[in-house]
C-alpha cells in the first residue's frame, strides 16, 4: 500500500490534462468541436446524451481538471485522491476497453488492474501531468494483452449487442488489427488529437494518420450505412453504452490491488527462500573437486590372444623344486658371493 503525504487539490486552473483525455477540448471542447449535441444521428433521431459516454465526465471544465472529493479540505489523502481519479474517469475507460475487446467482463478487468497498478505507483501517477492519460493507457494495453487468447474463459465469445448496427459496428471494429482498433478509439471515439493518439500508441504521426484513414475504410465497406467521423463518435459512443458498464468501487479496487500485491510480495519472498535452500544444499552435497569419469574398456585389435600355460619341462621344474627348497633368508639371499 502506498505510504506518502497528502496531495494537494488541482483547482481548475491546472493543465494537467486529466479531465480533457489528452487534447479533447483541443478538437473544439465537449460542445462546440463537431456539433455533437446539436445534429441529428444517421437514423433520423436526436443524439441522445450518451454522445460523450466515451469521454470522462465533466469536460466543461478548464482542461487537466480532475474533480476533487466533496467536503475535503486544502489537502487529499492517497484514497482520496485515488477515489476521485477512479470516479472520474472508470465508467469512460471500461466503454473505451468494450470498444477495443468486444467483452464485458474484459472491459472490466482491465480497467481495474490499470486502477491497481496505478495505486500500486501512486506516488507516480499523482505527480503525472495526465493521471488520466496513464491509467487510460494502462487499461488498453491489458485489453488489448495477445495472451487474452489462451484465457479458457475468453475463448468463447460473448452474446453479440441486440442492436443490428451496433452488431455490425461491433463486428467491423474486431476486424481492424489492434493498432488500428487502438487509434480510431481514441481519436474517433475519445477525441484525441492526431500527436497525442501518435504519443499513446507509441507510434508517430504520420503512422497513426495512416491507421485511421485505413479503419475508417475498413468500417465504411463493412457498415450498412456511411458514417462521417461526427457521427461515427455517436455510434461508438451507443454501442459502448449498451449492456452493463457499472464499474467497481475505488474501495474494493485499492483493496484488490494490496492483496495482489501482498500476494506477490509473499510468492517472491518464498521463491527466493527456496532458491536459497537449494542453493545450500548444492553446494553442501557437492563434490569439492574434479574427478574424471574412467572410460569404459575397449578391445585392443591386433595383439595375440595370451596362451594358457603348458606342461613343464624337465629343467623347469627343477628349477620350481630349488626354489621352493631354498630358504627365504638364507645367506646366499644377504651375502654376495665373489665370483
Amino acid at each position: 500500500m502506498p505510504e506518502h503525504g497528502p496531495v494537494p487539490v488541482r483547482g481548475p486552473e491546472s493543465g494537467a490534462g486529466a479531465g480533457s483525455e489528452r487534447g479533447a477540448p483541443s478538437r473544439g471542447g465537449a460542445e462546440s468541436g463537431r456539433g455533437r449535441s446539436s445534429r441529428t444521428g444517421g437514423r433520423g433521431r436526436r443524439r441522445p446524451s450518451w454522445a460523450r459516454a466515451l469521454r470522462p465526465s465533466g469536460l466543461n471544465r478548464a482542461p487537466g481538471a480532475v474533480p476533487a472529493a466533496r467536503q475535503a479540505g486544502p489537502y487529499l489523502t492517497p484514497a482520496q485522491a485515488f477515489d476521485a481519479l477512479y470516479a472520474y474517469c472508470a465508467p469512460a475507460l471500461v466503454r473505451q476497453a468494450y470498444l477495443l475487446t468486444g467483452r464485458r467482463d474484459l472491459a472490466h478487468e482491465s480497467v481495474e488492474r490499470a486502477f491497481q497498478r496505478a495505486w500500486d505507483h501512486w506516488p507516480e501517477v499523482a505527480r503525472d501531468p495526465d493521471p488520466a492519460g496513464w491509467v487510460r493507457a494502462a487499461a488498453h494495453d491489458w485489453a488489448l494483452s495477445p495472451w487474452h487468447r489462451l484465457r479458457r474463459r475468453y475463448r468463447h465469445p460473448e452474446p453479440p449487442p441486440p442492436d443490428d448496427h451496433d452488431r455490425a459496428l461491433l463486428d467491423a471494429l474486431l476486424s481492424l488489427p489492434p493498432p488500428y482498433r487502438r487509434t480510431l478509439v481514441l481519436y474517433d471515439g475519445v477525441g484525441l488529437d492526431l500527436p497525442d493518439t501518435a504519443a499513446e500508441t507509441e507510434a508517430s504521426t504520420r503512422a497513426a494518420a495512416g491507421r485511421l484513414l485505413y479503419a475508417r475504410e475498413v468500417l465504411a465497406e463493412r457498415l450498412p450505412e456511411p458514417a462521417g467521423p461526427g457521427e461515427l463518435h455517436d455510434r461508438l459512443a451507443e454501442l459502448a453504452s449498451s449492456g452493463r458498464t457499472r464499474a467497481a468501487e475505488p474501495a474494493a479496487v485499492r483493496v484488490g490491488g494490496e492483496r495482489r500485491a501482498r500476494l506477490w510480495t509473499r510468492t517472491a519472498a518464498a521463491v527466493t527462500v527456496v532458491l536459497i535452500g537449494s542453493t545450500a544444499m548444492t553446494l553442501h552435497t557437492a563434490p569439492t573437486h574434479y574427478v574424471p569419469p574412467v572410460p569404459p574398456g575397449e578391445t585392443v585389435r591386433g595383439v595375440p590372444p595370451r596362451a594358457a600355460p603348458g606342461p613343464l619341462s624337465d629343467d623347469q621344474r627343477e628349477l620350481r623344486d630349488r626354489l621352493r627348497e631354498a630358504l627365504l633368508d638364507g645367506p646366499e639371499r644377504l651375502t654376495p658371493e665373489a665370483r
